[in-house]
C-alpha cells in the first residue's frame, strides 16, 4: 500500500489551499538534548493545522454534484477548520459537528469560515455519530478526519516536503497520532522512498490508542480518552490507517500532559512559537525517546501538527510544565508548630529556588507544609527528601501525584480558629534566589507565623500572604520589625476575602 500512498500524495491538490511549511532547526532543543531537532511547522498552514492538507485533498476531488450537495464532518476542531476554509474555496456548504466541549476559539474559527457549526455530545464520538446520521437527512458528504486514503494521501505529502528539505540523513520522525491518518501517510511516503528513516509515533497517556492496537494486533477502543491533547483525543484509530500504521512504524512514545506541557514551553522558549498540546506531542516524545534510547547526534524530525490553543489553557501549560521538565519538585512536608520550626525547615532547603509555598496553622503540636521547589532534575530531589528526613521532617512526594497537583495544592489553607491573636499581611520582597530564607531570618523574633502562601509568578517581585500570631501589645514592635526588614508590607487583617475564607 505504501507505494499506492505515494503516488496519491505525489498527485494530491493540497498546494491550491495549503502551503509547503518550514522545517526549522531548533538550536536550543538541539544543545540541550544532544542532537539535532528539527521542527516541521505545519502550525504554519492558514488554518493552524496540517488537517487542510488531507481535508481540501479529499474535497478537491468530489464530482460537481456532490459539492452542490454539500460536505458534513466531525471533528474536535482542527479537521473542521480544513473542512471550512476548504468548502469555502471550493465554493460549497459544510456542516460541522463538533463536541460541546471544542475549545471556543476553534468554533469561532470554523465559523469564520461560513461553516455551519451543530455542537452535540461530550466527546467526538458523539460528535462523529450525528455527522453520520446527518449525512443521510441533508444528503451530504461525509469528510472522514483520517480514516479515508485520500484524506492520508494528503497528509503524506508532509512525508515528501521533509525529505525534500532535509540535506543531511534523517534518523527519526516523530509524529503525533490521534486517529492515525498523520502517522500513515507520513510513514507510508517515508518508507517507500527512505525505508531507513524510523518512523515513531507519539500519544498521550489517557489516549493511547495506537500504541494498544498495535500492541494487541487490531484496533481497540478506549473506554474513555483525556481531553488536555484535544486534537489527538480519539478512542479508536482508524482501521485504513492501522493497517498502514502496523507496516510502517517503528515504535511508539507515550507521554504525560506534565511532558506535553513542558514540551509546549520548549517550543516556546526556541522558536517564539505557542504550539497546542497535539501540536507539541511529537516534540514531547521525541525528548523522552531520545532520553530512553541514548540517542545522540542524530538528525531528528518533529512534527509540529497545530498551534490552535485556548489562550485560557496558558495559565495550566505554564503551571505544569516545570514539572513536566522534571525542573520542579512537589512535597509535603510535616513540621513541629513551634516558634523558629519554620525558619528551620527553609534553612535545610538552602538557596533553592522556591516556586511555591503553603502552610496553614493547624494544631499547637504539628503543620503541614506544601511546598514547590526548582530543581535539575529528579536525581536533586531524592537526596534533599532524604536530608529533611534525616533532621527529622515526615516528607511525602507529591511531584507525580495527580490529585496534588490539579487540586489541593490551590486548596491549603483556610481557617485556623486555635490562631490566637492572628494579623495578616501581604508581603512584597525581590524575586531572586535566597530572598525568601532572608526573609524569614529577619522575621525571627519570636512571633509564631500561622499562614505563609507563595507562588512564583515569573515576575521581578514575590509575594507572600503572611499570617503571624502577635498580641495587639506587640503589633508596633512588629511593624517597625517590617519597615526596617525593607520589604513593602501592606497588613491584609480586614480584608474581604481574607474575613470571610481565613479568620
Amino acid at each position: 500500500m505504501h507505494d499506492e500512498i505515494l503516488k496519491a500524495a505525489l498527485l494530491a491538490r493540497v498546494y491550491e489551499v495549503a502551503r509547503e511549511t518550514p522545517l526549522e532547526h531548533a538550536p536550543v532543543l538541539s544543545e540541550r538534548i544532544g542532537n539535532r531537532v528539527w521542527l516541521k511547522r505545519e502550525d504554519e498552514q492558514p488554518v493552524f493545522s496540517f488537517k487542510v492538507r488531507g481535508a481540501y485533498n479529499r474535497m478537491a476531488g468530489l464530482s460537481a454534484a456532490e459539492l452542490a450537495g454539500g460536505v458534513v464532518a466531525s471533528s474536535a476542531g482542527n479537521h473542521a477548520q480544513g473542512v471550512a476554509l476548504s468548502a469555502s474555496r471550493l465554493g460549497c456548504r459544510a456542516v460541522i459537528v463538533m463536541p460541546r466541549t471544542t475549545p471556543d476559539i476553534k468554533v469561532a474559527a470554523v465559523r469564520s469560515w461560513g461553516a455551519e457549526v451543530v455542537l452535540h455530545g461530550d466527546t467526538y464520538d458523539a460528535a462523529y455519530h450525528r455527522a453520520r446520521e446527518l449525512e443521510t437527512e441533508r444528503a451530504l458528504t461525509f469528510i472522514h478526519p483520517y480514516d479515508d486514503p485520500v484524506v492520508i494521501a494528503g497528509q503524506g505529502t508532509i512525508g515528501i516536503e521533509i525529505l525534500r528539505q532535509m540535506r543531511d540523513p534523517v534518523h527519526a520522525v516523530y509524529v503525533p497520532v490521534g486517529g492515525g491518518g498523520l502517522i500513515s501517510g507520513i510513514g507510508a511516503v517515508i518508507k517507500e522512498l527512505r525505508p531507513d528513516v524510523r518512523i515513531i509515533g507519539v500519544e498521550p497517556e489517557d489516549a493511547d490508542s495506537m500504541t494498544r492496537a498495535l500492541r494487541a494486533g487490531a484496533p481497540v477502543t478506549l473506554d474513555r480518552v483525556g481531553r488536555f491533547a484535544d486534537g489527538v483525543a480519539v478512542r479508536r484509530v482508524g482501521d485504513t490507517t492501522f493497517a498502514i500504521a502496523r507496516e510502517v512504524v517503528d515504535d511508539m512514545v507515550v507521554v504525560s500532559n506534565d511532558e506535553i506541557c513542558a514540551a509546549i514551553k520548549d517550543v516556546f522558549e526556541d522558536r517564539r512559537c505557542i504550539l497546542e498540546p497535539a501540536g507539541a506531542l511529537a516534540y514531547a516524545g521525541l525528548k523522552r525517546h531520545a532520553a530512553e534510547t541514548g540517542l545522540r547526534d542524530r538528525d531528528l524530525v518533529a512534527v509540529a501538527s497545530g498551534a490552535n490553543l485556548n489562550f485560557d489553557s496558558l495559565r495550566h501549560v505554564s503551571e505544569r510544565a516545570e514539572i513536566g521538565e522534571q525542573r520542579e519538585a512537589i512535597l509535603a512536608v510535616t513540621i513541629p508548630e513551634r516558634p523558629g520550626s519554620f525558619l528551620e525547615f527553609c534553612t535545610l532547603l538552602g538557596t533553592r529556588s522556591v516556586t511555591e509555598f503553603n502552610y496553614r496553622y493547624e494544631s499547637p503540636v504539628e503543620a503541614h507544609v506544601f511546598v514547590g521547589l526548582r530543581i535539575t532534575g529528579r536525581e536533586e530531589s531524592q537526596p534533599l527528601i532524604a536530608t529533611l528526613r534525616e533532621h527529622g521532617y515526615e516528607v511525602i512526594d507529591l511531584t507525580d501525584d495527580e490529585l496534588a497537583k490539579l487540586h489541593i495544592r490551590h486548596m491549603v489553607g483556610g481557617r485556623a480558629p486555635g490562631a490566637e491573636h492572628e494579623r495578616l499581611f501581604q508581603v512584597v520582597f525581590p524575586e531572586r534566589s535566597g530572598a525568601l530564607l532572608d526573609f524569614l531570618k529577619g522575621m525571627s523574633a519570636g512571633w509564631n507565623i500561622s499562614l505563609f502562601h507563595y507562588r512564583n509568578h515569573g515576575s521581578d517581585e514575590g509575594r507572600v500572604l503572611l499570617g503571624i500570631q502577635v498580641p495587639d501589645d506587640e503589633l508596633g514592635s512588629l511593624r517597625r520589625l517590617l519597615d526596617d526588614l525593607g520589604y513593602e508590607a501592606t497588613e491584609a487583617t480586614d480584608n474581604d476575602a481574607c474575613r470571610l475564607f481565613l479568620r
